[in-house]
């Protein structure tokens, strides 16, 4: 038990230690200041930018900023979708396979360019080299850059600057952050057992029988995976994702892909603070996700460590939950895994999320309900500084002061789209949709668990969705269908498509309207004319203020979904208790 404890905290100190040294880099490449890397990224970057027209000094509006996002995002997208829709004869196919389902290709297009990579198919089974590289893996590098050009735009707007030019944010994003740790992260992978090669699955003989072969999946895993983690993307190249041990090999992988999700969302709060000249204030700001995310990772650790009481009752002795997990990490790695991939909206999973007592599941399902235990990847730390500027207009209304936000008047705008966006656009796009599914679960959803836990895992699919998470709690009928079930007209096939179309709502609605409002949020903000301190205006570099800010979050953040949370996890702790 001692040792599990301690590879959590230590991996947790670890990211605590780099976000300063990682968060001023994160700075000086949108400050436009000098960088180790300039003498590279300089040259590109004018290439780049002489190829596609930007004009690098241009600043954009929030509208301006948004729709080079869905203009952009529209233009990548349809290039996807042709790209898998036609796999069969593309190059890069050594293994010969077609394409999916066309439901299957749209849902998948949509969910990668969203940043989600929530995947309703295996991937060692319908998705080519091709398809792996030129079309996710291009969005991987796309879709998280674009999130972090938003939060610096945002961060830019709330700190009283120009909002800048999303291209030349998009591009320093790649060119500086996310390729060049990408280089390393893949190297490193590679000399530690995660295969990248462009050759077919190798067949061997069994151990078994050796009359009898077996094909083992392999391709170009390494670079990926370092991708998929650093820009939390999420979406494996094999079917179970990092409990695969050709994406997960050891411990070691495992701490490096942990520490690469949580580095830039926890950097970009200290980033703040440099943009914002207010170190304390930052730190204060880093301190409510962190905490939050210890409370939720020692209530899930607990519950995989005590285990089930009915299966300890039938054994005599109290075991580790080790249904759905790879020995080689254990309930520690799996829970610190598995919190922190649904805090972050990585989506990347090293165990079974659906064989979690309902602790993991409660713990789960609040981090993608409240977005911002560090959220995802840029517009976590956005959401942030929202609930933020909530909490001084709360506060303000409260003791009767002007609420002010960084010397700027916080009025009915910066309410309304702060409102819009915490407590309307998320809870639509997860609550209408599930309870569409769960009025006809024999027809939609393809529950396989009956009761409280198949409806969590209905809830769960629409979460994942909306946060731009990826995860699944499994056990629904969202794959993409056999040959067979294609053929015959299965219901299988209904479901899927269901699924397909359904969560295609939640991914749009999750990714796109957040990020339209934030813009034009920022926007609002820098045009504020900056008023005079007075003995009058509310600090927000407080401990105090950071607490009601921290009440601000669970009060209108988690209590919106606690219903939910009422009759899923918490419901099925209580029938685990009462049944054993």
């Amino acid at each position: 038990m001692l040792q599990g404890w301690i590879q959590i905290t230590l991996t947790l100190l670890i990211v605590i230690a780099i976000t300063p040294f990682f968060g001023r880099y994160i700075a000086r490449v949108f400050l436009y200041q000098s960088t180790f890397i300039d003498i590279i990224s300089n040259p590109v970057e004018r290439v780049l930018y002489s190829l596609i027209g930007v004009q690098p000094q241009k600043n954009m509006t929030g509208w301006q900023y948004a729709r080079a996002i869905l203009y952009s995002n529209i233009a990548m997208g349809l290039l996807m979708f042709l790209i898998i829709m036609n796999q069969g004869w593309l190059p890069l196919n050594p293994t010969k396979i077609n394409a999916p389902t066309w439901d299957t290709v749209l849902h998948t297009t949509i969910s990668f360019i969203t940043n989600t990579n929530q995947q309703h198919y295996s991937g060692e089974t319908y998705m080519s080299y091709g398809s792996q590289m030129l079309a996710l893996g291009y969005h991987m590098f796309t879709s998280a850059a674009t999130g972090i050009a938003v939060a610096i735009a945002f961060i830019r707007g709330l700190t009283g600057r120009p909002l800048g030019n999303f291209y030349v944010d998009l591009i320093r994003a790649i060119t500086r952050i996310l390729l060049p740790i990408s280089i390393v992260g893949g190297i490193v992978l590679i000399a530690l057992g995660v295969p990248e090669t462009l050759a077919g699955a190798v067949v061997i003989r069994t151990l078994e029988d050796p009359a009898i072969s077996q094909a083992i999946a392999r391709g170009p895993v390494a670079h990926l995976e370092i991708i998929k983690e650093l820009g939390e993307n999420g979406g494996g190249f094999f079917a179970i994702n990092s409990a695969h041990p050709l994406e997960n090999p050891s411990g070691l992988t495992n701490l490096i892909q942990l520490v690469a999700i949580l580095s830039i969302p926890t950097s970009l709060i200290y980033t703040y603070g440099i943009f914002a000249n207010n170190l304390k204030q930052a730190w204060l700001v880093y301190c409510i996700p962190l905490a939050i995310l210890v409370v939720l990772i020692v209530i899930t650790a607990i519950g995989e460590y005590n285990g089930n009481p009915a299966v300890n009752a039938l054994l005599g002795s109290q075991q580790p939950n080790l249904e759905g997990k790879e020995v080689r990490f254990g309930w520690a790695q799996s829970a610190l895994y598995a919190v922190i991939t649904t805090a972050t909206m990585c989506g990347a999973v090293n165990s079974l999320h659906d064989s979690f007592m309902p602790n993991g599941g409660f713990s789960m399902l609040c981090d993608m309900f409240l977005q911002i235990v560090f959220g995802g990847q840029g517009t976590g730390t956005a959401y942030l500084y929202a609930y933020l500027i909530l909490a001084v207009f709360v506060t303000g209304l409260m003791v009767g002061r002007t609420p002010e936000f960084l010397g700027r008047k916080i009025e009915k705008r910066e309410v309304v789209l702060a409102s819009f966006l915490i407590l309307l656009v998320h809870p639509i796009a997860i609550l209408i949709p599930a309870a569409i599914t769960l009025a006809f679960p024999d027809q939609l959803a393809g529950i396989s668990n009956p009761g409280f836990h198949g409806f969590a895992q209905v809830i769960y699919e629409y979460a994942s969705a909306a946060a731009n998470n990826g995860s699944g709690f499994e056990g629904l009928g969202d794959s993409q269908p056999s040959p067979i079930a294609i053929a015959t007209g299965a219901q299988t096939t209904v479901t899927a498509l269901w699924w397909n179309l359904s969560t295609c709502f939640s991914l749009l609605a999750g990714r796109y309207i957040p990020i339209i409002s934030l813009l034009l949020l920022a926007d609002s903000m820098s045009r504020k004319q900056l008023v005079p301190l007075t003995a009058g205006t509310l600090r927000t570099d407080t401990g105090l203020f950071t607490s009601v800010t921290a009440a601000v979050i669970l009060i209108l953040g988690a209590l919106t979904f606690f219903p939910v949370l009422a009759l899923g996890p918490i419901s099925e702790a209580f029938f685990i208790i009462r049944n054993s």
